[in-house]
């Protein structure tokens, strides 16, 4: 399952990020984080740390390095 989504999320760094351009207001990129999260933890911890990641990803959230932990 992990493997599945590690090349889901690939598969969009490559397609469709470039397209709607550099927006992520943390370093690594939220697609990078969560490929490592998904690879360090597996799918549903991974899943989870990404989904938290996500949620903080707005206007009047954080910014920065923010690496898996």
């Amino acid at each position: 399952m992990s493997r599945l989504i590690i090349v889901l999320l690939q598969l969009y760094r490559y397609t469709l990020s470039p397209l709607l351009g550099a927006r992520c207001r943390y370093a690594p990129s939220c697609s990078q984080y969560a490929i490592e999260a998904v690879g360090k933890y597996g799918a549903l911890k991974g899943g989870w740390l990404t989904m938290r990641r996500l949620a903080r990803c707005h206007p009047w959230g954080g910014h920065g390095h923010d690496p898996v932990p």
